[in-house]
């Protein structure tokens, strides 16, 4: 059984590890989170702009066509530099009450 990544993810794990070595230094990440909003909606737009957010969904989900092995990548990546942002209890968590409740819910 073959347990390696496929390319694609390759990709988005080095998108990832890339993106958060750029821009969650310590003193970043300090300052970020004794503001007040305690996150930065512009990282949140990159995120958006990268497809982060929509990685691990399917297609007919309106995301992008992956599933659990890139919300996994993702959410390494993100522990690995302690990202501030609140991908596990939006994407991760909000997403799976969406998908677990069906069209009605999306709606």
């Amino acid at each position: 059984m073959d347990f390696s990544f496929t390319s694609e993810q390759d990709m988005l794990r080095d998108t990832v590890a890339k993106l958060v070595a750029q821009q969650y230094d310590f003193d970043t990440r300090r300052k970020v989170a004794k503001s007040e909003a305690g996150w930065r909606p512009e990282m949140w737009a990159q995120f958006a702009e990268l497809g982060l957010l929509g990685a691990s969904f399917s297609e007919e989900e309106g995301g992008f066509g992956g599933g659990p092995i890139e919300a996994m990548i993702v959410s390494e990546e993100f522990g690995k530099g302690l990202v501030i942002e609140p991908y596990l209890q939006t994407v991760i968590i909000g997403g799976n009450f969406l998908r677990h409740g069906g069209t009605a819910a999306m709606a």
